[in-house]
């Protein structure tokens, strides 16, 4: 299934009530949100007519996020669905994260793209290919290590594969706290020793599979953010499989 896709389904079955893009480019994905939606990018060059309720900033996700009131343009509404695909380096996408996840709902969820680079060559830190997904693929062992409560499950979609992570806690800082740790443990120097469960997608879900799971349904399950993890975990286990999750 190629990405915008699945991300249209996604859109459809959540129904989120504020929207994040973080990467715009030319607008194909932003143009998705039937809510209020706020695309950052510096360098965007939008060319997909947009005729929803959005907002695009130019500007970097940091300096968006360092504003005094970030969630001005959303007139306070927590992000309930984020979609990530800025620079495509693992200490840039891990901000991007941990902001993300700082202002949005606990019914929310995260999107993470280009989690599955097809050779290590295109998983470089250097650009030196046409299709590039740079090393953010490393935050799926982040997340596994320090934030294990978390529903994580990679998606099998075109050409580069998502990361969907749900059972968000906004007040959670263990990754804020431990970023120059994670930094230095995860930080690498070209080539990329990308794992071959990265390259064979051999844990990845299919993402037809996954919207037939009613996991995205589970996020809206109860209320605090301890709940709908507990929920989300015992969906993902009878409806995924734990091979799947948290891989």
């Amino acid at each position: 299934m190629y990405y915008i896709d699945f991300l249209t389904e996604v859109h459809r079955r959540h129904r989120p009530g504020a929207y994040l893009e973080i990467g715009v480019a030319s607008g194909k994905s932003l143009r998705l949100a039937g809510c209020r939606a706020v695309g950052v990018d510096p360098a965007f060059a939008i060319t997909t007519p947009l005729d929803n309720d959005v907002a695009v900033l130019r500007t970097t996700s940091d300096e968006y996020f360092n504003r005094p009131d970030p969630m001005q343009v959303t007139k306070g509404q927590p992000y309930e669905l984020a979609f990530i695909d800025g620079l495509h380096l693992f200490e840039f996408a891990l901000r991007d994260y941990i902001n993300t996840e700082r202002h949005s709902s606990a019914h929310g969820m995260i999107i993470l793209d280009d989690m599955y680079p097809r050779t290590v060559d295109e998983a470089a830190r250097v650009r030196h290919t046409d299709a590039w997904t740079g090393d953010v693929f490393w935050i799926i062992e982040v997340l596994a290590k320090y934030r294990p409560e978390l529903t994580v499950v990679g998606v099998d979609t075109q050409p580069t594969g998502l990361l969907l992570v749900l059972g968000l806690d906004p007040a959670d800082t263990t990754l804020t706290d431990h970023y120059d740790e994670i930094l230095a443990e995860f930080r690498r120097s070209d080539p990329q020793p990308v794992p071959a469960a990265i390259l064979d997608r051999s844990s990845v879900f299919p993402a037809a599979r996954l919207l037939e799971s009613e996991l995205i349904e589970a996020a809206r399950s109860a209320e605090t953010p301890a709940e709908i993890q507990a929920n989300l975990q015992r969906v993902a286990a009878s409806r995924l499989g734990a091979d799947f999750v948290n891989a």
